[in-house]
């Protein structure tokens, strides 16, 4: 089977990156001089136009990934591309002729890596309409975060969508359950990050970090053990909220990268497990009318922790004011 290229969108996460940040992010075995290589020769393209290593991506861009760079996906049977049509569907909680909006499950990777045996990406072509053009990924959620994911059906809608998230014309509020509760119980976090090896921290000294700004809200407490906090990420970068709470010394519960190892004196079996983190309400304009606001219910895991808990499944934040 021959190796076709792939195009892929910057993030709401990778706003001001570098290209060859971004490369090294996503294709952490090519080298710079490959790289440099590469764009010499025009096989990598930003929105379709030659670039350089230092040229800075914005929310929405194109970057053209050449074919041997990409792992070709096996191609499915049609038994199992029909499998995999049948799982996605169940995941939709909106869709038109425009857009498609999921409730992405945590554990499912949203675009592939090493070590990944599937990804969201991929499986969309399972949903391909009858010309054969595969829906879009606009904008990207972690592997282990669930919730509310907007996925494109034309190329008109992902370049309206991509504009929205790019001009910060949305509002996303998550959901989450921090070990310990924080202090205030509302407030506004301002605090810049950089990249540090696969992390991300708070470093407001170093001229590489970048703004990072979240609005956050306690919406429930059990005593002082866990806080059932709402989260308006302002600025999107990498981890954010991650990095927030942990700033707050209330890391997120399951989080294994940013600090929660404390848990709860709960029967085992009562809590549920993997990161404790969901995309809950994405409001939007729609590509072409209105306004898109849809609402994730939690996954079963988080489900499970917020009845031990005797959180309300159907509470609401309001921002309102902010």
């Amino acid at each position: 089977m021959t190796t076709k290229l792939q195009t892929r969108i910057v993030g709401d996460d990778e706003a001001d990156i570098r290209l060859d940040r971004w490369f090294r992010r996503h294709f952490p075995a090519l080298t710079h001089g490959q790289l440099q290589k590469l764009l010499r020769t025009g096989q990598v393209r930003v929105n379709g136009k030659r670039a350089e290593a230092s040229d800075r991506l914005s929310i929405g861009q194109t970057v053209r990934v050449p074919p041997q760079l990409v792992t070709p996906p096996k191609e499915p049977s049609q038994k199992h591309s029909t499998q995999i049509s049948d799982r996605l569907k169940k995941l939709i909680l909106f869709e038109d002729e425009d857009v498609i909006v999921m409730n992405k499950p945590a554990g499912l990777a949203v675009q592939g890596g090493s070590g990944l045996k599937e990804n969201l990406d991929d499986m969309l072509a399972s949903l391909a309409n009858k010309k054969g053009v595969k829906p879009k990924l606009v904008h990207r959620l972690d592997r282990d975060t669930s919730g509310v994911l907007l996925i494109a059906r034309t190329n008109f809608a992902a370049v309206k969508l991509s504009e929205s998230f790019r001009n910060r014309d949305t509002r996303k509020i998550y959901w989450g359950l921090t070990v310990g509760v924080p202090v205030p119980p509302r407030g506004r976090i301002d605090a810049p990050l950089v990249r540090q090896g696969e992390t991300m921290i708070v470093d407001d000294k170093d001229e590489e970090a970048k703004s990072a700004v979240t609005l956050y809200q306690i919406v429930e407490t059990a005593k002082k053990l866990a806080g059932f906090v709402a989260l308006w990420p302002i600025t999107g970068r990498t981890h954010q909220l991650r990095v927030h709470m942990q700033y707050l010394g209330t890391p997120f519960f399951g989080d294994r990268l940013y600090g929660s190892e404390s848990s709860f004196s709960a029967p085992e079996g009562e809590l549920g497990k993997g990161l404790h983190l969901h995309a809950r309400r994405l409001i939007i304009p729609h590509p072409r009318r209105g306004t898109l606001d849809i609402v994730a219910p939690l996954g079963p895991d988080m489900r499970k922790t917020w009845k031990w808990f005797g959180f309300d499944e159907n509470a609401d934040a309001d921002f309102t004011d902010a």
